[in-house]
């Protein structure tokens, strides 16, 4: 195999992928971050990238040139800026797929951006934490040439599924599913907080798991609370486009919105969670 890829965007997800995606026969990885520009950061990225055999660009048009492929892993707010930014650059014969935690609507918007210059559009939505797994992170797929990229990258050690030709029944299945999970460590914030400082957290332990005996409380609520301090930020820009796609389907999202100021409060306040 002989693939050009090109990530815009360096963060957890970029890295990651990069990283082993560089590593397989016949594949060169490109990268750019807005972050190279930094003076402060920008040189021990670029310096990561270089040690991972990842080629670190300065500019979204350096990086758009020669791939095949180009994958948006930026965040939630920057989604459609991105694909504004790469959309100039992207030939016909190329593929741009986004893989951020957004709303159907907004993965139809990053569509509408790329394929003016006839480029190939494809959504992602990760299903599960890519720590640890990496490329091997359960992946949902969707666009009208999703089955044949999803197949190639799946030839790379990928482990992506097809689900539609439709541009938005990933996503949504991905943003449904945060609902449940988002809202879950939210919720186990408040719990550990309260409980803790009322002096009652070993009791209500005791009940939940009595109550729901097939869970691991204890350690849900520890990694749970980890979780939301180093990516609550994040986690709160897509619980943002939760609430997007839950107020466009007619229904209330304001339970969405407060899951997200939850996490992004928690992650911005200066609790300590190797406390708990």
């Amino acid at each position: 195999m002989s693939l050009e890829i090109a990530f815009i965007g360096y963060g957890e997800v970029g890295q990651l992928f990069s990283r082993q995606l560089a590593a397989k026969p016949g594949v060169r990885v490109t990268v750019y971050d807005l972050l190279f520009n930094d003076p402060n950061r920008g040189p021990e990225l670029k310096q990561r990238a270089s040690n991972e055999k990842v080629h670190a660009v300065g500019s979204t048009a350096e990086a758009c040139s020669m791939a095949e492929i180009v994958i948006s892993a930026v965040t939630a707010a920057s989604a459609i800026v991105a694909a504004q930014q790469a959309a100039p650059h992207l030939k016909s014969q190329q593929t741009y797929i986004d893989l951020n935690s957004v709303s159907p609507a907004t993965k139809r918007n990053v569509a509408t951006q790329v394929q003016q210059g006839g480029t190939a559009f494809i959504e992602f939505a990760v299903m599960a934490p890519v720590g640890g797994v990496g490329i091997e992170v359960p992946i949902l797929s969707g666009g009208a040439t999703a089955e044949t990229i999803s197949a190639r990258l799946n030839e790379l050690g990928m482990k992506i599924t097809p689900v539609s030709p439709e541009i938005g029944t990933a996503s949504a299945t991905k943003l449904c599913r945060s609902i449940v999970i988002k809202g879950l460590e939210a919720l186990m914030v408040d719990f550990t907080l309260a409980s803790e400082k009322a002096g009652v957290m070993p009791a209500v332990l005791a009940s939940l798991r009595a109550s729901y005996p097939g869970m691991d409380w204890d350690n849900i609520a520890k990694v749970m609370i980890s979780r939301v301090k180093q990516h609550g930020v994040r986690r709160a820009a897509e619980m943002r486009e939760a609430s997007r796609m839950i107020t466009e389907l007619g229904l209330d999202g304001s339970l969405a919105s407060a899951i997200a100021e939850r996490h992004e409060s928690f992650a911005r306040s200066g609790f300590n969670s190797s406390s708990t």
